[in-house]
Order: structure tokens, then sequence, then C-alpha cells
């Protein structure tokens, strides 16, 4: 959990529990576990245990939300960033209902959830309607995925909905769901010392069906690996052409530009 999260698309992250369980090629090098794994967290896999935390933990969103209706401007929480709130066990229930009570209390907060499980989001998922300030979203890393699990993220009574395609390893046509059961696209290459490239042009293609479709569009990161530019002065990309490098070395910038864009129709919109 933090206040001031580094990750770009979020101010802050709040984790209800940490542990997960890997479900797609998207969990390969999971982040969660890897740095789970550093501090001596052994909470990765179906039969491990789940780490709670305290009332301490809890009440900090509270103070997160009378921040923000101090300052008059909303802000993002990244809900979990260790873990998927809609993994299927039963003693996660009790955390979960904390959970939505928890958002209805903080109504200056928008609370971004992402899961790759969408499946299990109607069922296990707040039993009243879905407050407006609770965002839902779902990993879309390939088509196979997307045709998947987007039907799923469609089903869920929330009023915005997103898919985070990071780290992305295929093309990824998502034109049929865009502006309908897509409101905001999130995409990246992926981190890491066993980090996948992704091919510049499913990048390209995403932002490009976003524009079409006046979905905003949100580029995180190139990850570990960036295209290597042409000698012509253009900015162009070399075909297929990735080096690696540091993350923050690789950067962010998609054809010259940093694309920071969020749903307009969402509580607030932000930045």
């Amino acid at each position: 959990m933090g206040k001031d999260s580094r990750i770009e698309w979020t101010h802050h992250t709040f984790n209800p529990w940490w542990g997960c369980t890997k479900v797609s090629p998207a969990c390969k090098h999971c982040y969660a576990e890897t740095w789970a794994k550093r501090v001596g967290a052994k909470v990765w896999g179906a039969r491990s245990p789940r780490r709670f935390f305290s009332d301490h933990h809890w009440a900090e969103p509270i103070k997160w939300n009378r921040d923000a209706l101090d300052d008059g401007a909303r802000r993002r929480v990244f809900c979990a960033s260790m873990a998927d709130v809609f993994e299927d066990r039963r003693d996660l229930d009790r955390y979960r209902d904390r959970l939505w009570q928890l958002i209805a209390e903080t109504p200056a907060l928008d609370w971004l959830l992402l899961s790759k499980r969408p499946e299990h989001a109607a069922r296990l998922g707040p039993l009243q309607t879905w407050p407006r300030n609770m965002w839902f979203g779902t990993t879309v890393e390939t088509q196979a995925w997307a045709e998947r699990r987007i039907p799923w993220l469609a089903d869920v009574p929330v009023a915005t909905k997103f898919v985070s395609c990071e780290p992305l390893l295929g093309a990824v046509d998502l034109v049929p769901w865009l502006g309908v059961s897509i409101h905001w696209v999130i995409a990246g290459g992926e981190s890491g010392g066993k980090a996948r490239a992704s091919d510049p042009r499913w990048f390209q293609s995403l932002r490009d069906q976003c524009i079409a479709a006046d979905t905003p569009f949100h580029f995180k990161q190139w990850g570990n690996w960036t295209p290597a530019r042409n000698g012509d002065g253009s900015g162009s990309y070399r075909k297929c052409d990735m080096v690696r490098m540091s993350k923050v070395a690789a950067g962010r910038l998609l054809d010259g530009i940093t694309w920071d864009q969020y749903p307009s129709e969402a509580p607030g919109n932000h930045d």
C-alpha cells in the first residue's frame, strides 16, 4: 500500500491482502510475486495463506479521502497491486465485504479494481448497486484473453470499465467493445529481468483504435524493451528492432507523445 504511488495511472495503491495464484500468460513474471518473495512473504499459490493487515492499514484511505475533499480534487486508488480482489476463496469474503464498505465511505476516491478473474466479479462483488466511484477492469494480454475476459467485464454493473493491456504479448483488436464495454484502455510493456518484448505496432494499433472510437488511451511504459529508431531524424521505429534498457531509460513516449488520457465520464476526470 502507498500514498503517492509510482504507478503512472494512479495516485495511491491499497491492498486488502497480499497473495494470489497465476492464471494466464500475463502472470508468468508477476512483479507482485517477486516482491512478496523478496520480503519473505510466502503468499503465492492456491494452497498458500494470504497476508492480512491491521485496522491502521484500513484507515489510510479514510485520510486520503479527507485530503481529496480538502484539495477539491479526486484521487485514484489502485486496488489491489499485490492480489486479485476476485480470487475465489472463502477466506477472503469478509475482507471483500470490508473493502466494499470502505469504498462507500470514501466517495472522493475513485477505486480502480483490476482483475484477471472477471468471471467472478458479479458473484463476489457488492451485493447492492456498485458505487460510481468503483471502476472495474480486466487484464487483456492477447486476443484470446480479450475474447475470454471482456464479455465477463461487459456484464459487470459498474459505470466505468477498462482494460489493461500490460504486459502486451500480442496484437489485440478491441474495436467491438470500445465505447460500449470499455471506457478506457491502458497499455504497456513488461519490465523485470525476464521481461518479454512487445512489438511497437501492437501499441500503435491500440492507440489508433482508441482514437477512432473516441476512447481514452493511456500508454504506461515500454518496460525493459524499447524500439530502436531510424537514423533519418524522422523519429520512426525500425521494424521489430527492440533494444533492452532500464525501464526509466526506455520511458513512455509513443511516437513522441505521452498518452495520459482518462475516462471523462467517470465521477471526476483527473489531472
